[in-house]
């Protein structure tokens, strides 16, 4: 798992920092954990389950994957199903420390690492597949032969390939040491690389989970929402709810990430640099560090309702899917009405949107 809070404050050794030949203890750190931790990690785990949990049967059993984008948002959902299951490993380790060995804690990390990094970056390519739909494919259709499905395989294959690229560190110096009278799963490093690699791996894992991503992210959505701004055929107000969808996007993943990667940044400068030299400040940074990394994970639970449950095709079978449980219940289901989409890969010179509801048509699942 990411080194959080009390993990390595001396990149090694000892919880406890020694500043000015005084020793720093971090008590009341660990005891903030303890608490902090399992609370956000639960309801992380009930809400983004439950989310995630859906998206994958609905792909899985009822919703043929027509892009690129379909693809990403079935994988994107699998990785956060996969770092979620992780959570209650972490909770138990926050309070009574590790208990499962040193292979478990290897795995655990190599998982939670990995899929953070996965979901970064599927993020960023379904943002590209958006932008390819609009740039050069005005008519909104998109191939879904033999060919185009071995690409969609490539790219999530190449993803997961640098997600685990990511993951390696925690694979590999992931370990289980005895520190204040428990157990721990944490990293450890030889001595002889612990300063440089903790630092490269701090700003690699900024670089490729927040910046890239979020650079990706801006450029592809920029151009997407000037092409809508600028579709014939669509209603001002409809334009106006797409572009709000494209903003809340970017808005959420800049709003979730960066406080914790800014305070990622300064934990790789201080070690660098040795910037932190007050216990009391060593401590805030830790504390900043839990609390933004559980801000962070809440992106898992909003994933489902940014990238698939606004989508109109994801929406018809979810209807579909209650109306066949009211029927089986003896419930006469109610009419639903449902207004037409206006679709990211939208006709943006030619064509208006036809209505969504039909199971054939060939769209994006990013509608409004």
């Amino acid at each position: 798992m990411e080194d959080f809070y009390y993990h390595d404050e001396d990149l090694n050794d000892t919880y406890d920092y020694n500043y000015e030949h005084s020793v720093c203890d971090k008590e009341a750190v660990r005891s903030f954990a303890s608490v902090f931790l399992p609370v956000i990690y639960a309801l992380a785990l009930v809400v983004g389950l439950a989310g995630n949990a859906l998206v994958v049967v609905v792909y899985a059993s009822k919703l043929r994957l027509r892009t690129l984008t379909d693809v990403c948002i079935l994988n994107l959902a699998i990785s956060d199903l996969l770092l979620l299951f992780t959570l209650p490993f972490w909770a138990a380790d926050a309070v009574h420390g590790w208990k499962l060995g040193s292979a478990a804690c290897k795995l655990t990390s190599f998982l939670y690492s990995t899929n953070f990094s996965c979901g970064m970056l599927l993020l960023a390519c379904i943002s590209v597949d958006r932008y390819r739909a609009v740039a050069h494919n005005p008519s909104g259709r998109t191939g879904t032969g033999p060919r185009v499905r071995k690409q969609w395989l490539l790219v999530c294959v190449v993803l997961w390939a640098v997600a685990s690229f990511l993951g390696l560190p925690e694979l590999i110096f992931s370990t289980v040491k005895h520190s204040h009278h428990r157990m721990t799963c944490t990293n450890i490093y030889p001595h002889s690389m612990a300063r440089p690699a903790k630092a490269a791996l701090e700003l690699l894992e900024v670089t490729l989970r927040f910046l890239l991503p979020f650079l990706v992210m801006v450029m592809c959505y920029s151009w997407v929402g000037r092409a809508l701004s600028r579709a014939a055929g669509v209603q001002r107000d409809r334009k106006w709810r797409a572009l709000r969808v494209l903003l809340a996007v970017v808005a959420v993943f800049l709003l979730t990430q960066l406080p914790y990667n800014v305070v990622k940044l300064i934990r790789a400068m201080d070690i660098i640099y040795n910037l932190v030299t007050d216990c009391e400040v060593s401590k805030g940074l830790d504390k900043a560090v839990q609390v933004t990394e559980g801000l962070a994970l809440a992106h898992t639970c909003i994933n489902p309702v940014l990238y698939a449950f606004i989508g109109s095709s994801f929406r018809g079978h979810v209807l579909k899917a209650a109306k066949h449980l009211g029927q089986r219940l003896g419930r006469h289901p109610r009419h639903v009405n449902t207004e037409p989409a206006v679709e990211i890969a939208l006709n943006t010179c030619t064509q208006t949107q036809s209505q969504s509801g039909s199971e054939d048509q060939e769209t994006t699942t990013f509608t409004i």
